[in-house]
């Protein structure tokens, strides 16, 4: 009898040891298997939670199939304690072994709500967007200007500590109006008087925190202006039409502020190109509207021909060659133009009412096309005389 019941029960310990085997394998399966999730979310990891907590929160949202796989799943792979507080995107179909991956691998967080300190060249912005896990798109849903009262979703966001902060700078703005904007934002410290030489900051997107300094902002677009410069100018023509890299600025800086179409820029630069090497002046009104506003305001109307007759030391309607310092923050692509412009033997261009510019080899032609935005000035002046409201 002893033998039979000794023999049942090892049968039965085999058996048992044969089910909770494949009891292993079928979880480490569903460990690593495609999950639940039909549509990315965005999962928030609040300070203080642990992985029993989150477990459950992922299997409320549908995320997860298992808290205890799940949790087992952490703990074989070391990663419990690696939990880390944030707002992390969680693709469609993601395993559970991504999961614990994306919730403990550290770094910025990979969704949830930004703040976007717009500095452009007519107005400074604060704008709010928010991912949509669904697309993996940001939407604005709250922006005011420094003359607008403070959107109030800003208000809320900005305590949040999850929340991404960035300076994106425009290019063609000039140093007065950037540190002028910098020190404006209540997330900023130590606001700056000196402003840096002009064109000397790049204009690009820039990661900052509550408390940096305005000056460490400075620094890092000054830093970044000088890594472009330098690797530009390794790359630049043979035959590029400025000695040094001052003047590679200055010519850049006018490319910038003459024309917002991208494949216009290297065709603007041929053409100061071409006048500077026939010792033609530029006769550029961008360079006059600098020595009128320093770059310390926007003109907003056009130029008086009294203004284009002064003497300034940017008026290059008056003086030869290259005014004396660059007239903006000029963008890589400003400065990779000035180094390398097309060759052509375009020495005026002018509107042509598209948003890009006409362009003539000959004083004939390029009257013609003068002639030709003109009527196109009158024509719109005209439309918008119709279209306007009439008084009683």
């Amino acid at each position: 009898m002893w033998r039979h019941i000794a023999s049942n029960a090892l049968t039965l310990l085999i058996v048992m040891m044969f089910l909770a085997g494949g009891l292993i394998v079928w979880g480490q399966q569903e460990y690593v298997a495609e999950g639940p999730l039909d549509d990315a979310i965005c999962l928030e990891v609040e300070r203080g939670t642990n992985m029993r907590r989150l477990s459950g929160k992922l299997v409320d949202q549908g995320a997860i199939s298992s808290r205890a796989i799940f949790r087992m799943g952490a703990d074989y792979s070391d990663k419990t304690s690696q939990l880390k507080a944030g707002s992390f995107l969680v693709p469609a179909g993601a395993s559970m072994e991504e999961v614990i991956d994306i919730v403990t691998r550290g770094g910025a967080s990979t969704c949830g709500t930004e703040v976007v300190y717009r500095i452009g060249v007519n107005q400074v912005q604060t704008v709010v967007r928010e991912l949509d896990p669904a697309t993996n798109e940001y939407a604005e849903v709250a922006k005011f200007t420094r003359e607008e009262p403070v959107a109030e979703r800003y208000t809320e966001v900005s305590q949040d500590p999850d929340t991404r902060f960035r300076v994106a700078v425009a290019e063609g703005v000039t140093s007065w109006q950037i540190v002028d904007a910098l020190n404006s934002f209540d997330l900023l410290e130590d606001d700056v008087d000196e402003v840096p030489g002009e064109g000397l900051l790049a204009p690009d997107s820039y990661e900052i925190t509550p408390g940096t300094e305005v000056d460490d902002v400075l620094a890092q677009m000054q830093s970044r202006q000088e890594q472009i410069m330098e690797e530009l100018w390794a790359a630049r023509s043979e035959d590029a039409p400025v000695g040094t890299q001052e003047d590679a600025l200055i010519l850049a800086s006018i490319v910038e502020k003459e024309t917002a179409v991208p494949d216009e820029r290297r065709q603007v630069a041929s053409v100061f190109a071409n006048r500077l090497e026939q010792g033609m002046r530029l006769q550029t009104d961008p360079t006059v509207i600098y020595g009128i506003t320093r770059g310390e305001r926007v003109l907003g109307r056009g130029l008086r021909q009294s203004e284009l007759r002064a003497e300034t030391p940017w008026n290059t309607y008056v003086i030869d060659g290259l005014p004396p310092t660059p007239i903006a923050n000029p963008g890589r692509a400003s400065i990779e133009a000035a180094l390398n412009p097309d060759e052509t033997d375009y020495i005026f261009f002018v509107a042509d009412g598209t948003g890009g510019h006409a362009f003539a080899q000959t004083l004939d032609e390029h009257n013609r096309n003068v002639a030709r935005w003109r009527e196109i000035e009158a024509e719109r002046a005209a439309a918008q005389e119709a279209d306007a409201p009439v008084e009683n």
